[in-house]
């Protein structure tokens, strides 16, 4: 991340993969979306910035050998005061695994909601220019994959204090069954529910998956797979615009789109 200017409470201001092997994750991305790298923080170890043209989108990490099965996107939300979110995340019976502990300017925590979905909660400024849905080859929006999404709703509203926001920034309604938030009339997240953990596939559990805006789904879905990621939902039409889903050649979901900014 970068610690430049603050986002709304409670809004998406980041995303990270942590995959077994950096550089192959780093070819794969960079040959997807045309992605480019500098250096993170010396802090995460193996840990690199990804840009879409000159703009941070999202950071890629090499896992440790004690979390080397664990490869997946994870969401970040903004937060005021990280204490104040992590003490309420556990004051509902979620689950604070990491910190808060300082990282640069600013300060993170890492923990899981209820239902077991990872999020980080960020304290601090990031890049003015990251924001989902902006750019093309870029984070479009995030959509939590859970059983219960009213409950995970809840859940998150305290948290972050969605439900306590500007009503003139905030929105939450439910939408193309499931929940929506919006934050400045821009759609930036919705929480999906169903049976997420009786999916015939024992990787899919709860989770937050990360929606990739591109000019072209069907051509991303047959140059991914010519990558080595396998197609898990082929490019179809839907309410917010062509998705396919994909699974990265080390395991990790995401989403590929061509939703309007």
């Amino acid at each position: 991340m970068t610690e430049t200017e603050r986002v709304p409470q409670g809004a998406p201001c980041w995303v990270t993969l942590l995959a077994p092997n950096l550089e192959a994750a780093q070819n794969f991305y960079g040959e997807l979306f045309g992605w480019r790298y500098r250096p993170g923080s010396q802090r995460l170890g193996h840990y690199v910035v990804a840009l879409a043209g000159d703009v941070p989108v999202a950071g890629l990490g090499e896992a440790k050998d004690s979390l080397r099965t664990l490869t997946a996107w994870t969401a970040y939300f903004a937060s005021d005061s990280v204490d104040v979110a992590a003490g309420r995340v556990r004051e509902r019976g979620a689950t604070v695994a990491v910190g808060p502990v300082r990282f640069a300017s600013g300060r993170v925590a890492w923990a899981a909601d209820p239902a077991g979905a990872v999020f980080g909660i960020w304290e601090g400024g990031i890049d003015p220019e990251w924001q989902a849905g902006s750019r093309v080859n870029a984070p479009s929006w995030l959509e939590l994959l859970t059983r219960d999404a009213f409950a995970a709703a809840l859940f998150y509203g305290e948290v972050f204090g969605w439900d306590k926001g500007d009503p003139e920034r905030y929105d939450i309604r439910y939408e193309h069954d499931r929940v929506i938030l919006r934050i400045d009339k821009r759609t930036v997240a919705g929480l999906s529910g169903g049976a997420v953990e009786d999916a015939p596939d024992p990787r899919v559990r709860p989770h937050w998956h990360v929606h990739f805006r591109v000019e072209d789904v069907d051509a991303a879905a047959v140059k991914a797979e010519a990558l080595g990621a396998e197609v898990v939902s082929a490019p179809a039409d839907t309410p917010s615009g062509r998705q396919a889903v994909v699974r990265d050649p080390q395991g990790a979901l995401f989403s590929v789109e061509n939703r309007a900014p």
